[in-house]
């Protein structure tokens, strides 16, 4: 038998192989060795049994394929942005993939298999921890793995030229690979290996680090019954796997010795480094009982083998291997799915791999999910890497696994390209693929200024200077004395420190040598903005009361900045108080005020913090409570307990709601409830615009909701967060404003959902706890004490109802253009506010209960509690008086105006 020796891994540039001693890959067949053949994991793979093999659905004809950019990673690696765009059912969808097209001849870079921490199985970590760890300048994640398993690849895994994982035997399963001589490859693979005795005896090898699982094509439903499998060092787990429905044999071999065999049980210990355990079981377990003794020698060779060629396959001529799921594309066309898709369809995030004709080009494709994206199906992924130039490709691990980061040029450190499905949050997996640099120093070609776009009057904000080399990869500039210029008077700059002065465009530019660098920084003005918001919309009114206001502002173009206390204009209304480093301190109380206002003004932009004699109104603290609570769930298998329990840690002393939940035993889209007060729940007594509430997480990644039914017998969920990625305690607060509730209304449950879409992505079982639940009421506490009633205006007329008393007004309401105008000021004098008037900006603010309202003659555009909101018809001047939309205002309000033709009367009721 023809052996070849294994290469010694690259020890510059190693993704966590191992290298096996004394081991030899087979050059030739097995033909004619006793074969038993293996037989695979107990705990089995959901969705993975199917051997039915679907054919990929004909691309939509309407799939549209645009490039939006591509900026140089490193040489040799171009980071493209697409936007795609498609019909589904009739209803137009869009959508982003980001691509990373490597370009295999240029010698400067390459690509290798990242693993787990430290290069090891079993261990886990994001896709931008690993690229840290090895220094990728790009990477993505890589193949399937069983959540419920250790930690290993569900396919083969070659990295740095040495096999850390080899194919599980299933069916359709393909795998990417790199030649020595940098050429890409996408094919099936089977494994192939035998164990030879000191006596001559021969045993097969069904794979290396491998963890229990199905078997497709064979004979056994257990992959370690009657086999023989080979633990490296890169193995790090102690069960070898677990949950394999086998009890093992096991032979420590360290140096080509065995220094140790285990009868019947596993060595209770890891895999030392640079040692094997040969696990075996059954007829394997014989055979090292008769033929095999501590001190003597066993040797392994194993091979792999094309199963579309039948050519067997030397691994020592791969760079790198990493495993995926279906073929997509083949000969530059959709292929048939070489296996069941059922359990990953949807538009889900996806992560692919594919290669040009010529095999100069691997695409490492990701395809977004998330706010901006709409995700792909497979056979829409399918016409994405057709458009772009993928001649054969295919599927890796997509839905809440897909992630990519990449190096921006001139930068040290990845960053992830885009949110994932779970936001900023990373999840941790076996393997993922690095792109890596292997180019020495350069030159310096150019520079890069980086900092904020955007800033705000008074903000100051530090831009700094970073360089690139010829190789595209980052360059010291710390002995450099770089030059600043600002254009135009928006924004100073002073040794890389920008101060925004007043709202406009200003052009950076930084010397340093030959090579320069420009940005355009912009200083939002109040018309840039879209909202202003405090950090809380309600304070308590009463002398002495102190709370933080920090002030967020986001502007039109959906960019979020802290507003420095410099910028701001405070004005207070009912009260004196001050805003010192953020903190609105209440000093005196005007005599009879029951609500105020601090009213905090940006440029002409306002937002208000509502004070009151009550604010945010307790609700329930959990610590006497007299009604009961349950579990339930929509799924009978679906158990676990709701409860008050006593608090730990920080909640010592203090009581909280705990919902513990099991769904394992489920499916399907699973709910587990705290129902509190059998079905009538707990009442809401007035209209809430919003609610507060501390959360234990359990990093699930499940949905949080709360389940409300008020006045009108309609049914309405709150979402209190999406994805419960957090442990410990978290304060969340929700806006009630748009939800459309009926006060007064009861709240009967608070839950966990677990959908079934990418089910296997979140944890099934968990405790989650509530505590301090709180509205703010406005009724109960600003509005409290506005007077209610009806008035009656008719148009023309300098008179007005109020309650059935007629009273004088000196100036009529008009019709104009179908929109009633009124003076505001007779408004709110019958029923309850205020308006100031600004003759220089040409603006009102109204403030009526715990509502703020910024009106500007002539413009259409008004800010309700400091969010910039749209309207059909404007305020306007008429004989030098301010009128105002009747109708915009009184809604806006809290008010109901009602039309009678006839009469051209408008009655405004509260």
């Amino acid at each position: 038998m023809n052996e070849v020796s294994m290469e010694k891994r690259n020890e510059e540039h190693t993704q966590g192989g191992r290298r096996l001693p004394a081991k030899r890959w087979i050059a030739a067949s097995l033909a004619g060795v006793l074969w038993i053949m293996p037989v695979i994991g107990s705990e089995g793979l959901p969705g993975w049994g199917s051997t039915t093999i679907p054919v990929a659905q004909a691309a939509a004809s309407s799939f549209t394929v645009t490039k939006l950019g591509e900026e140089v990673i490193t040489s040799g690696a171009m980071m493209m942005k697409y936007k795609f765009t498609t019909q589904r059912s009739g209803i137009n969808a869009t959508g982003l993939a980001d691509v990373i097209r490597v370009d295999l001849s240029n010698p400067y870079v390459s690509l290798d298999v990242m693993t787990g921490k430290g290069g090891n199985l079993t261990t886990r970590q994001s896709t931008g921890g690993m690229a840290a760890e090895t220094g990728a300048v790009a990477a993505v994640n890589g193949d399937y793995f069983n959540t419920g398993g250790e930690g290993a690849p569900i396919g083969g895994q070659i990295s740095s030229g040495v096999v850390v994982s080899t194919p599980s035997q299933l069916d359709g399963m393909y795998a990417f690979a790199v030649t020595k001589d940098r050429q890409p490859v996408i094919d099936e693979y089977t494994f192939e290996g035998l164990v030879t005795a000191e006596d001559g005896a021969q045993f097969p090898l069904s794979g290396i680090n491998k963890g229990a699982y199905s078997p497709e094509g064979g004979s056994s439903t257990y992959s370690h019954a009657n086999a023989a499998y080979l633990y490296t060092d890169a193995w790090t787990a102690l069960a070898r796997p677990k949950n394999s429905s086998t009890t093992p044999t096991e032979v420590l071999v360290e140096n080509d010795t065995i220094t140790q065999i285990s009868l019947d049980a596993a060595l209770p210990m890891a895999v030392p480094e640079g040692a094997y355990i040969l696990r075996t079981h059954g007829l394997a377990a014989q055979f090292v009982k008769a033929h095999l003794a501590v001190g003597q020698k066993l040797s392994s060779v194993y091979s792999l083998k094309s199963k579309t060629t039948q050519q067997t396959v030397d691994p020592a001529s791969l760079q790198m291997m990493i495993g995926g799921h279906t073929i997509l594309v083949n000969n530059g066309k959709a292929a048939t799915f070489s296996r069941s898709t059922s359990s990953i369809g949807g538009y889900r995030a996806r992560t692919a791999l594919g290669y040009s004709q010529d095999g100069r080009y691997v695409y490492v494709i990701a395809v977004e999910d998330n706010a901006n994206s709409a995700g792909m199906s497979l056979t829409e992924l399918q016409s994405f890497m057709t458009n772009i130039g993928v001649w054969k490709g295919l599927n890796l691990d997509g839905g809440g696994s897909t992630t990519m980061v990449d190096r921006p040029l001139a930068e040290t450190s990845t960053k992830l390209t885009f949110n994932t499905e779970y936001g900023t949050e990373q999840r941790s997996i076996v393997n993922g693929l690095g792109v890596y640099t292997l180019a020495p120093q350069g030159e310096v070609k150019g520079i890069k200024i980086s900092g904020s776009s955007a800033l705000l009057i008074g903000q100051k904000a530090t831009f700094t200077l970073k360089g690139y080399d010829t190789y595209y990869n980052p360059i010291d500039l710390a002995s450099a004395n770089p030059a600043w210029v600002s254009s135009g008077g928006s924004a100073t700059v002073s040794a890389g420190e920008v101060t925004g002065v007043k709202a406009g465009t200003v052009t950076l530019t930084a010397t340093s040598g030959a090579a320069s660098a420009s940005a355009k920084v912009t200083v939002l003005g109040g018309d840039d903005l879209a909202s202003l918001t405090a950090g809380t919309a309600t304070a308590p009114l009463a002398a002495g009361a102190s709370v933080s206001v920090p002030v967020t502002a986001t502007a039109k173009s959906g960019a979020t900045l802290a507003v420095p206390n410099s910028a701001l204009k405070w004005e207070f209304v009912g009260f004196k108080g001050n805003v010192q480093d953020g903190k609105l301190t209440v000093e005196s109380v005007n005599a009879g005020v029951t609500t105020g206002y601090a009213i905090a003004r940006y440029d002409g932009f306002s937002t208000a913090v509502v004070l009151s004699t009550a604010a945010a109104t307790p609700w329930e603290n959990f610590d006497n409570v007299t009604y009961p609570i349950a579990f339930t769930s929509n799924v009978s298998s679906v158990t676990g307990t709701a409860a008050i329990v006593a608090g730990t840690a920080e909640r010592a002393g203090s009581k909280v709601l705990s919902l513990s939940y099991d769904m394992t035993a489920g499916s399907g889209k699973m709910y587990a409830y705290a129902q509190l007060n059998g079905s009538s729940g707990k009442s809401i007594p007035a209209a809430a615009t919003s609610m507060s509430l501390d959360v234990m997480g359990d990093m699930s990644l499940n949905w949080l909701r709360a389940e409300v039914v008020d006045s009108a017998g309609a049914t309405a969920y709150i979402d209190l967060a999406k994805v419960i990625d957090w442990n410990g305690w978290k304060s969340l607060n929700i806006d009630l404003s748009g939800s459309g509730i009926k006060f007064p209304a009861s709240l009967k449950r608070v839950y966990v959902v677990n959908v079934e879409e990418g089910q296997d992505e979140r944890a099934k079982t968990g405790t989650v706890a509530f505590d301090n639940l709180s509205f703010v009421m406005p009724s109960l506490s600003s509005e409290a004490g506005l007077p209610n009633g009806s008035a009656a205006m008719i148009i023309g007329s300098k008179a007005m109802m109020v309650n059935g008393t007629k009273k004088s007004i000196d100036v009529a309401p008009i019709v104009k253009n179908d929109t009633t105008y009124v003076p505001i000021k007779y408004v709110l004098d019958a029923f309850g506010g205020s308006a100031a008037w600004d003759q220089s900006t040409k603006k009102i603010m109204v403030l009526r209960g715990a509502k703020a309202l910024d009106l500007t003659v002539n413009k259409k555009e008004f800010i309700l509690n400091g969010k910039r909101q749209s309207a059909e018809v404007a305020p306007l001047i008429l004989d030098g008086r301010t009128l105002v939309p009747l109708r915009l205002v009184s809604e806006q309000l809290g008010l109901t105006v009602k039309w009678e033709q006839k009469t051209k009367t408008v009655t405004i009721e509260s």
